[in-house]
């Protein structure tokens, strides 16, 4: 049995059948569930002062590390009373030094779970959540939301992770995907507002957000990247616009094709007038699969390039990386500035034609195109199912809720 470092009434005891916590001192127990933790025997309890992890040995099953105890703390006589609410935890998240690769070893190793790449968020219900959504959502410093988590309606305490990151950049479509265009840019360090909305009645708490201890950069550095990485972004958006107007475009041709089958003169003059687009749609994407490959990258797989490279270190950025946004920056105004004198010069004169031999005009592309914000796939794939970035940290659940044993 190990009483709590913090809260002398939050004992946890090790069993031959798992693990059992009381908060009051003993009276009553609880069989604790969470993490997946089987009921297997507990031969040794310790508790980490530092990050407030509780430790287990286990008999014939290793070690296991249950994640932050704090809000196991904060379940007071007060906070069980209440319908709903935050439950403290770490005062401070940090955005951990992101890294991939390794090498696969099989399956002759073992080795945990890391903690998420996330910051946690723990509330508690008094009862399930049955009508309508559950809602949290995270707010920057201005009030706007810049993300929705996914959130549980179980009663007890709950957690969800939020992954820290924006939204990804919206990607013009092409042949394959843009394998950086899937992320967004981790949000700068800074405190946020986690609110949760229940019944129409909102509850709010603090989250801070700091950079991992291990960097060797500044918070400076860090806005440098963070501006670059958004620049970048922006400009896969107005890759995408013009994309929109190229395809808003062909596809009015498409139709005049079909209705001129019958005259073959006004129908090439929509053909070819159609490959001159089609030719300004090539320098914005590639258009057949293989990338490097077949040496069909264009504006945005170098777009892409740039965006993971520029995401992939969160310090300063390098002073060719920055110039390489303007550079990709003037060869997009060139595809515009192309694409604008079809539309205002050529297309006229191509509906001149089509009037004199009484076939309706081609309407020109509007200066913005609608679009379906679900159905854009992160990456510029196309999709129909949304996708959740942020998903409950399914192995960080704590117990549902505390069934006493007298």
């Amino acid at each position: 049995i190990k009483e709590d470092l913090v809260q002398p009434n939050l004992l946890f005891l090790g069993t031959e059948f798992g693990l059992y916590v009381s908060i009051d001192g003993g009276q009553a127990w609880a069989q604790y569930k969470g993490s997946r933790f089987p009921a297997v025997a507990v031969r040794d309890l310790a508790i980490q002062p530092r990050t407030n992890d509780l430790v287990l040995g286990t008999h014939g099953r290793g070690i296991w590390i249950i994640d932050d105890i704090t809000p196991l703390r904060a379940l007071t006589p007060e906070l069980l009373g209440k319908e709903a609410d935050f439950v403290a935890a770490k005062p401070v998240q940090q955005q951990r030094i992101e890294a991939n690769g390794g090498w696969s070893r099989g399956s002759a190793v073992f080795v945990g779970d890391n903690p998420p790449n996330a910051a946690i968020i723990t509330y508690y219900q008094k009862s399930r959540h049955l009508f309508g959504k559950l809602k949290i959502e995270v707010l920057d410093a201005t009030g706007k939301v810049i993300d929705t988590l996914p959130a549980s309606k179980r009663p007890g305490l709950n957690r969800v992770a939020w992954s820290m990151h924006e939204k990804p950049p919206r990607v013009p479509p092409a042949a394959q995907l843009a394998g950086a265009g899937i992320t967004g840019p981790r949000v700068l360090p800074g405190t946020y507002t986690v609110r949760m909305t229940k019944n129409d009645k909102p509850y709010e708490t603090k989250l801070t957000v700091a950079l991992d201890r291990r960097n060797k950069f500044s918070e400076a550095d860090r806005k440098a990247q963070y501006d670059a990485a958004q620049r970048v972004k922006e400009l896969f958006g107005d890759e995408s616009a013009l994309m929109d107007r190229i395809l808003a475009l062909r596809g009015s041709l498409a139709q005049s094709q079909q209705a001129l089958a019958s005259d073959e003169a006004a129908r090439k003059a929509v053909s070819d007038f159609d490959s001159k687009v089609d030719t300004i749609r090539k320098v914005i994407v590639a258009t057949t699969e293989g990338g490097a490959i077949t040496g069909e990258e264009r504006l945005r797989e170098h777009t892409d390039q740039l965006y993971g490279a520029i995401l992939s270190y969160e310090g300063k950025p390098a002073d060719y990386q920055v110039a390489r946004i303007d550079s990709l920056r003037r060869e997009l105004e060139d595809a515009k500035r192309e694409f604008e004198n079809l539309v205002t010069n050529e297309l006229p004169k191509l509906n001149e034609n089509l009037k004199a031999k009484g076939q309706p005009e081609i309407t020109p592309p509007p200066t913005e195109v609608a679009f379906n914000d679900s159905e854009q796939a992160f990456g510029g794939a196309s999709m129909t199912d949304a996708v959740d970035r942020d998903l409950p940290v399914s192995a960080m659940t704590l117990p549902a809720n505390l069934r006493l044993i007298r």
